[in-house]
């Protein structure tokens, strides 16, 4: 297996079936929950891009996300015998990159890279804001901001929900402000 590296978070490269990786990343969030992993084991990542597509007659622009690396899953965590087992045995891992059993960490400017087509997120919103969810099944569900998170890109909203009171966490694009 491995030993616990100097107990610093690093990013490690997780090996996936390709077509698994947001299934991977899914299961793998699910289960850092279920064992209260989250002060070792910080963050998943698929990495994509946007593209835009012209297609049809008429030349219609097609935004779609694409995958940068199929295959391949961001993990960033403190590499323990315990995260590297919980990541290894993750239904479609096929094992992390590096030689043999050992993963090797991937620098933190190649990974940096990766997220500089995430430029610096100004966000029009804040703390105590009205919104509107604009997508989904919560769509036209009307909650107030009560966190944000500028990495994930991701905002909290406070809903009422048969009669209680629910969290619900969406990404920016999913809401618009209520004038």
């Amino acid at each position: 297996m491995t030993e616990e590296r100097d107990g610093k978070p690093a990013w490690y490269v997780a090996h996936t079936y390709s077509g698994y990786e947001l299934r991977v990343k899914k299961d793998l969030e699910q289960t850092i929950k279920n064992r209260n992993l989250e002060d070792t084991i910080f963050e998943v990542i698929v990495p994509t891009q946007i593209v835009t597509e012209i297609k049809g007659k008429e030349g219609k622009e097609k935004k779609t996300e694409k995958k940068l690396y199929p295959g391949y899953v961001l993990v960033n965590m403190i590499m323990t015998d315990e995260t590297w087992f919980v990541v290894r045995n993750t239904r479609g891992v096929t094992g992390f990159v590096g030689p043999g059993s050992k993963p090797v960490p991937v620098p933190i400017e190649e990974i940096e890279a990766l997220k500089g087509q995430e430029k610096e997120v100004v966000v029009d919103f804040s703390i105590g804001d009205l919104v509107s969810v604009t997508a989904g099944p919560w769509k036209d569900i009307i909650g107030n901001i009560t966190t944000i998170n500028k990495t994930k890109r991701t905002l909290t909203i406070e809903v009422e929900f048969m009669q209680r009171s629910m969290p619900l966490e969406l990404s920016f694009s999913d809401v618009k402000k209520v004038k």
